[in-house]
């Protein structure tokens, strides 16, 4: 019996990350669209290098999500399978997953896939493997569902916030007025927002200068739920120095198990831009 995750690659995990010897993994890219390149957002991809041609190109830059068939491919993999998704209320990958299932089903009915809906990204995300990977190893009966049920029950107390200092990429594609994002940026002003529970993003806060956004993230994070033996995952957009000083923050503020910090993919440095900070928790 081969166990099998799947997750689209706004999960800022790279393959080499993962390691088992009971569990598969498999990344579905998506792709990014600047001008007339194409980035695919897989492990060759060099961030800088898409972000340089962001910066460069005039017109907005788009994303695409992976088709059913891509996802169709990974989910033959295994005989169990539970696939993660970025949040549907912010891509089609969560339903292209659910037709890659049902071509895979329709050949295979013998096979089980689960499709979990993050209602985020990023970090968050990778808690989600990392739990999945954990419940996979320690099984003993094959109890499918259960596991599925375990994950389920562990996406929903999970959360999602994120702070900006650039806004080119929001203004480009008419999210933010040029004159505000120019202001926001010339007064040194982050955006702190984080993800509901429907997956949709909810501006949160505003705060002048490192540390007092370091501090209203502490105190959104200590808001949104019990921080009691958390595990915490930063994301970062080419700005470690900054991870590390948010790491730092965290552990002085709350009462979390672990900070762990990893880079952003193209998929969400597509959305962070270059400074940005994604914490899952």
């Amino acid at each position: 019996m081969i166990w099998n995750i799947v997750s689209d690659s706004s999960c800022d995990l790279r393959t080499e990350d993962f390691s088992s010897d009971k569990v598969a993994f498999e990344l579905v890219p998506l792709r990014i669209q600047v001008g007339s390149q194409e980035f695919v957002d897989n492990d060759l991809l060099e961030v800088p290098v898409m972000l340089a041609a962001m910066a460069d190109e005039k017109t907005a830059s788009s994303t695409a999500c992976p088709s059913p068939a891509a996802f169709a491919r990974a989910f033959e993999k295994g005989d169990k399978t539970i696939c993660f998704t970025i949040s549907a209320n912010l891509s089609g990958t969560y339903n292209a997953a659910v037709l890659g299932r049902e071509m895979v089903l329709e050949e295979h009915p013998e096979k089980e896939i689960c499709i979990i809906d993050s209602k985020a990204t990023a970090g968050a995300m990778v808690l989600l493997i990392r739990k999945a990977k954990e419940l996979m190893e320690a099984d003993t009966t094959g109890n499918f569902e259960s596991i599925c049920a375990q994950l389920r029950l562990y996406q929903a107390a999970l959360r999602t916030c994120f702070t900006l200092e650039n806004f080119d990429n929001l203004i480009k594609n008419g999210r933010m007025r040029p004159l505000v994002g120019t202001l926001l940026h010339s007064l040194g002003i982050h955006v702190i927002a984080d993800a509901t529970p429907q997956g949709t993003i909810h501006v949160a806060d505003k705060a002048r200068g490192e540390a007092k956004t370091y501090s209203a993230i502490t105190a959104l994070m200590r808001e949104s739920k019990d921080c009691e033996g958390a595990e915490v995952v930063i994301s970062h957009c080419e700005n470690m120095t900054g991870a590390l000083k948010l790491k730092e923050r965290i552990l002085a503020d709350l009462p979390v198990k672990s900070v762990d910090i990893i880079s952003c993919r193209g998929l969400t440095s597509f959305y962070a831009m270059e400074k940005g900070l994604i914490i899952g928790y």
